[in-house]
């Protein structure tokens, strides 16, 4: 497994050499090493227009969300609903390992800048549609824009920045998406109550500023051996086909079960997710085989367990991202009665304290080299804040539960941008692309059971303690799934006293089995960083995806490397 000797805190005996210590010296008699340290403004163009990018798409990944019910309202097509919300994520999270194979084939500027494009066409569909068939298609392909984007945000700032670098940079560019994903739900519920379309319009100036400077500045090298026949015929349709279809089969039943569009146990659940999960074990099994030439997600990315478990803690940093930011706008809803707008600005503590978090995780693994207990603490912190929401009530002050989402959000900050650059430790960075196009993969994976798990145990507690709700008619409309959409939509404001009463003990009750399952998957993880080895984070870049030299510039730094081999 090439894993390195290691004490009780992560840290590398003297004694011990890592794989990837050896992978690097590999790679430096091919290509010079780069310190990365000289960042002039191009460099700077480029983070900055990642930054740009990163907050119109994270910013509309939210908006959607208070918007929503404005939106059917007045487009129509209610029952059709769950298609609005979630045609955007079908096709965002199934194609992220296919980003990751055109950015190793085609480089990273030409299907970055297509993303931004797909992005911004879809966003302009959007705002103007006139039907909900209209609405859902440029949805899908704001989603296919998206999802592309997300994945090649990380590759590019992995290949400008060394391994040791990552986290810091990282942070920079990941605390803008973090910007947009808290004032998301904010603008989202102020835009709808002016004029829904400019929920998807906002999007736009973001995303064109974006694309001119990408146009013109985004200079990145690329391997230009092939031409275009033989760049198309290095995609690996066949995996991509099983892949996506697998996914998206998957993703359909999770998103049938928990709209409670149908019972879990329908056909209509059941089946897509059992062709989901065996489509994806048969991908792998090909991906394995010597039927593959060009692998999407190659197997050597598994043979080392700190990048096996790099992607677990992916997953579970996303579900429990979302499990927080999903479920905390209930429990003031339901037991603090505020509404959507102004329960979106009472998670601003856990929204915004997650930017600073990251960049200072970022700096600390840039400063000192480790990763593990930044990973160990994070989760510590995440199942800490999220096992002390079981105990909010109605009556609770502001001050507890605004620290208690700084603990959760210390934590997810933490993690955030220091996942990414363990899993590469042990990898060479030819595998920048394939590693961080899984772990996208991983991390979108888990914000969508992050949304699922939270309401199917908020649901099931509901039904098994309906009894303590007298009226039959206010039963009925909080069982079988209904209870939600009770406290979201502020109807518990119309029950008499009495019921409106009990409802919220009951849905007091609930939450507490919703928060211990939360802690229960943070402490998981803290497991899970126990399986963790330390290996060195490269100091140097090689990497043939890097920012284009100017040609005075190469042909002097040629000059100089002439100079030097003549002096010895």
């Amino acid at each position: 497994m090439g894993e390195e000797s290691v004490d009780a805190f992560g840290i590398p005996k003297a004694s011990a050499v890592t794989e990837s210590t050896s992978t690097s010296d590999k790679q430096s008699h091919s290509h010079p090493p780069d310190t990365g340290s000289s960042k002039d403004w191009r460099f700077w163009t480029v983070i900055f227009s990642l930054c740009a990018i990163g907050f119109a798409s994270s910013l509309d990944n939210t908006i959607i969300f208070t918007a929503l019910p404005t939106i059917t309202q007045q487009i129509g097509g209610g029952d059709q609903y769950v298609w609005i919300a979630n045609s955007y994520a079908l096709a965002s999270v199934a194609i992220q390992p296919l980003m990751g194979q055109l950015a190793d084939i085609f480089g990273r500027r030409g299907p970055m800048i297509t993303s931004v494009a797909l992005f911004t066409i879809g966003a302009g569909v959007a705002g103007g549609a006139s039907s909900v068939a209209m609405l859902i298609a440029g949805r899908t392909v704001q989603g296919l824009g998206c999802g592309g984007i997300f994945v090649f945000m990380d590759i590019i700032t992995c290949d400008l920045v060394s391994q040791r670098e990552r986290g810091q940079y990282l942070g920079i560019v990941l605390s803008f998406t973090a910007l947009g994903s808290t004032l998301g739900p904010v603008v989202g519920g102020a835009l709808a109550d002016a004029n829904w379309r400019w929920v998807f319009f906002i999007s736009l100036p973001f995303a064109g500023v974006t694309l001119v400077v990408m146009w013109f500045c985004l200079t990145l090298k690329y391997p230009t051996q092939s031409n275009w026949t033989e760049k198309l015929l290095k995609v690996d349709y066949i995996g991509n086909i099983i892949f996506i279809g697998s996914i998206v089969s998957l993703l359909l039943g999770l998103n049938f079960g928990s709209s409670n569009v149908v019972p879990w146990s329908s056909s209509r659940v059941v089946v897509p997710i059992v062709i989901g999960v065996v489509g994806w074990i048969c991908f792998h099994i090909y991906e394995w085989s010597p039927l593959c030439k060009v692998k999407t997600v190659p197997p050597h990315l598994f043979h080392h367990r700190t990048t096996v478990i790099g992607f677990l803690l992916a997953f579970d940093f996303g579900m429990l991202l979302e499990w927080a930011t999903y479920f905390l706008p209930v429990y003031f809803q339901a037991l603090k009665n505020t509404s959507a707008l102004i329960s979106g600005v009472d998670t601003l503590p856990l929204n915004a304290m997650i930017m600073p978090a990251g960049m200072v995780g970022g700096v600390i693994m840039t400063k000192v080299g480790i990763y593990r207990p930044i990973h160990f603490v994070g989760f510590a912190l995440i199942s800490l804040g999220l096992g002390l929401f079981s105990i909010l009530g109605v009556d609770s002050p502001t001050a507890m539960w605004v620290w208690w989402q700084f603990f959760v959000a210390m934590g997810l900050g933490a993690v955030f941008v220091t996942v990414l650059p363990a899993i590469q430790a042990p990898l060479a960075d030819t595998d920048v692309a394939s590693s961080t196009s899984f772990f996208s993969f991983m991390r979108s994976f888990g914000i969508l059971w992050g949304a699922t798990i939270p309401p199917l145990i908020f649901n099931s507690q509901i039904d098994f303690s309906i009894s303590r709700v007298t009226d039959p008619a206010v039963q009925a409309m909080l069982a079988n799934g209904g209870a939600y959409s009770v406290v979201t939509t502020g109807v518990i404001n119309n029950l008499s006293p009495t019921s409106r009463a009990q409802a919220i003990g009951l849905f007091s009750s609930a939450l507490k089995p919703v928060w211990y399952a939360a802690a229960a998957f943070g402490a998981f993880g803290c497991l899970l960083v126990l399986l963790e080895q330390h290996h060195e984070l490269r100091e140097e870049v090689n990497t043939e995806y890097g920012i284009a030299e100017d040609e005075s510039k190469r042909l002097n730094k040629d000059r100089v490397s002439e100079e030097g081999k003549a002096s010895v």
